[in-house]
């Protein structure tokens, strides 16, 4: 299925030039823009079984706590209940299929805890630069936290290669310091999964989706929370009711999850 995908986005990913005010002087003109991957594509190979099951594995074997496992059991029992028409999106399996299809050269995380969701990044893109940002709240989630150590631990065991660079503190002050600092920083790929107030969703997006490459995308997690109803409406209003993204979202089951690519 993934090879599939990949010559379809070949197939519509020539070598062109954007349409502009004049005609050009010479070669192909380009009218789609140079985002061949959408992200109902991402969701596709997001729910895809084999994907989802490989994903699962992986995330057992660098994180085996309480989640994990019951993430592998859910999806166990999913399987018995509806055999292969089951089918299962969370924020890992979007950012596989994102890693995958994307190949990002650059990802930034936003809420990066045990290393989890940056693990399956860096399993399928190992070259990838990794700018990781978290406050790394002791208990968080139930769960020890333990910091940047294990996370660069966790890393190294699925293979990363990328350049590893921690931003330890509030994502409200850290993120607008690192783009002053840095004002021509961006990525093909980013995760928001940090604070989980509305405002404070609101203000993570706000801050990285200017960050966002053109054709690269952005994942959101828990989008139907039972705890977090607010982070649809989030959502809703600061990315899907915005043309500049293509976006896809899965809520059916589990937490949601929801993902954009920017296309100009």
């Amino acid at each position: 299925m993934l090879d599939s995908i990949r010559r379809r986005s070949r197939a519509v990913s020539h070598t062109k030039r954007r349409v502009s005010g004049a005609p050009p002087t010479s070669g192909p003109i380009d009218f789609y823009g140079p985002a061949a991957v959408g992200a109902s594509t991402i969701g596709e190979l997001a729910t895809d079984s084999s994907l989802v099951d490989e994903t699962i594995d992986l995330v057992s074997r660098v994180a085996d706590d309480d989640y994990a496992r019951h993430v592998r059991a859910f999806a166990e029992a999913g399987r018995r209940a509806a055999g292969e028409a089951w089918r299962y999106a969370d924020i890992t399996t979007v950012l596989a299929a994102s890693a995958r299809l994307l190949r990002p050269l650059s990802y930034l995380e936003v809420g990066t805890r045990r290393g989890r969701s940056a693990a399956v990044v860096a399993a399928n893109a190992p070259s990838c630069s990794i700018v990781a940002v978290d406050l790394w709240n002791e208990g968080y989630a139930g769960m020890e936290n333990p910091g940047p150590n294990l996370v660069r631990s966790v890393l190294a065991g699925v293979g990363h290669r990328g350049e590893l660079r921690f931003v330890s503190g509030d994502s409200h002050v850290e993120l607008p310091n690192l783009f002053a600092a840095e004002p021509e920083l961006s990525f093909d790929l980013i995760t928001v999964d940090g604070d989980h107030s509305t405002r404070g969703a609101r203000r993570d997006l706000n801050d990285v989706l200017p960050r966002l490459r053109i054709g690269g995308a952005l994942v959101f997690d828990d989008v139907s929370h039972p705890a977090h109803p607010e982070l649809a409406h989030v959502w809703e209003r600061s990315v899907a009711r915005h043309r500049r993204y293509a976006t896809w979202s899965f809520d059916d089951i589990g937490y949601g999850v929801a993902v954009a690519v920017r296309r100009w």
